[in-house]
């Protein structure tokens, strides 16, 4: 039996502290908050869409940040097996769309009472409001010749722990020798949960390597000035993102929804196309953003259907004649951006204008100047190199009996659940692999 310290009680934290006892270990958790699973209650917008019932297949086509990484922890622990889990510890799931999973209740707070109740079954010690301040590697192979080839490569020693956590309560230090660590700080995202980036300090500390860390599920700032705009929800439209320098299509999205900020863009569409620029954003790389106002329509189509509205309309103002086309706090920009006065007559737009409007409404463009910040964002982007883990266990390559698990890892998804049982996958394979 092992000495197990898990540091961090997400997700991911709790369901490898579960694991860990369940396979006979005893298992000391800190939690650096007042409660366990502080992030969990604001998942889902209150009702914790704990993950996604997709098949194995259709889940890895939603990560965005090193998909493969997952396959052999989500065969081991998938969506069913959370789903289970979660049932067989008091907290029934409903499936909605989009296959994501809730509690039946739709309150969070039932899937954190749910693994802190199997936590408590397991004899989980909790430690709340203790800070994890260093992970020290103790000595753990003083004689080489006594120590067999085995301990070396579990990492357990034969003359002592092999780690030494150093944790804060108020203003006291206390140490903690451990055999395993299970380090679940979570990444970057919603720092006022306690996500500061503590688990990457602890691992540069130990030579480990951390890939940069971007915002990401993010609203977007644009370089226009929006704010006229702001609180205007465009649905079923689409997007598509380029390379500003070179005009490379990076993304193009299904029909959807996104709404303006007073900084730039939000909403469903925008979110997602965080996820898949927040790179080439956090390396300083411009992204033009085109909106499609009518994608049921080609182009085409749509200068068809102009030609129509503005013969019917004789000599109504322009922005009049447009109403039945476009909503009215979009008229004045379209027209604007198409160099037309608003107050033309329907009658006298010229081919060349009404061209323009087509080219306005099939790709209202935003050049993107940047994210919101860590403190808007669902989910950190970049962490743990996966390189330094093994897929299977989550075990630090270089530094034996150390384990990396949920947020933490360069591991990223998009909306629906994914980034959830992510963290339970990950934290499960670090708990039940000690």
């Amino acid at each position: 039996m092992s000495e197990v310290i898990v540091i961090g009680g997400g997700a991911a934290g709790m369901m490898a502290a579960c694991s860990a006892a369940e396979n006979g270990h005893n298992v000391r958790l800190f939690e650096r908050n007042e409660k366990l699973g502080k992030k969990l209650y604001i998942t889902g917008k209150g009702r914790c869409n704990f993950t996604n019932a997709c098949d194995i297949n259709a889940f890895i086509g939603n990560i965005v940040s090193n998909p493969r990484f997952m396959y052999s922890s989500l065969r081991a622990f998938g969506p069913e097996d959370m789903t289970d889990f979660l049932e067989r510890y008091g907290c029934p799931a409903k499936i909605e769309r989009g296959q994501r999973a809730f509690p039946v209740s739709d309150h969070a707070s039932d899937v954190t009472k749910a693994l802190v109740r199997r936590m408590s079954e397991l004899g989980v010690q909790t430690e709340l409001r203790s800070r994890v301040k260093n992970i020290k590697r103790l000595k753990p192979f003083p004689d080489p010749e006594i120590n067999s080839q085995a301990d070396r490569s579990s990492g357990i020693g034969s003359f002592g722990k092999t780690f030494r956590v150093d944790v804060a309560c108020g203003r006291r230090i206390d140490s903690h020798d451990a055999d395993a660590v299970i380090v679940a700080t979570g990444g970057l995202s919603y720092p006022v949960t306690g996500s500061d980036g503590d688990g990457y300090l602890f691992a540069e500390k130990l030579g480990i390597s951390v890939r940069k860390c971007s915002p990401s599920l993010v609203a977007l700032d644009t370089v226009e000035d929006v704010r006229a705009l702001a609180g205007l929800s465009l649905r079923n439209v689409r997007i598509s993102a380029y390379d500003a320098k070179d005009r490379r299509l990076l993304h193009e999205s299904e029909t959807g929804e996104l709404i303006f900020t007073h900084q730039g863009l939000s909403g469903p569409l925008i979110l997602t196309a965080s996820a898949l620029l927040s790179r080439t954003i956090s390396e300083g790389r411009k992204c033009l953003l085109s909106i499609d106002l009518k994608p049921g329509l080609s182009h085409e189509q749509l200068d068809a259907r102009l030609i129509r509205e503005l013969n019917g309309q004789g000599k109504k103002r322009l922005d009049n004649a447009l109403s039945g086309l476009l909503i009215s706090s979009l008229k004045p920009v379209i027209l604007d951006r198409a160099g037309i006065s608003p107050e033309k007559q329907a009658a006298v737009v010229s081919g060349d204008e009404r061209r323009a409007l087509v080219r306005e409404i099939k790709q209202l463009s935003f050049m993107i100047s940047g994210t919101r910040g860590f403190e808007e964002a669902i989910i950190t982007q970049g962490g743990i190199s996966v390189a330094e883990l093994n897929p299977r266990t989550m075990e630090c390559r270089s530094v034996a009996g150390l384990y990396f698990a949920g947020e933490i890892i360069d591991v990223d998804a998009l909306t629906g659940g994914f980034n959830l049982q992510i963290a339970w996958s990950t934290g499960h394979a670090a708990g039940s692999s000690i």
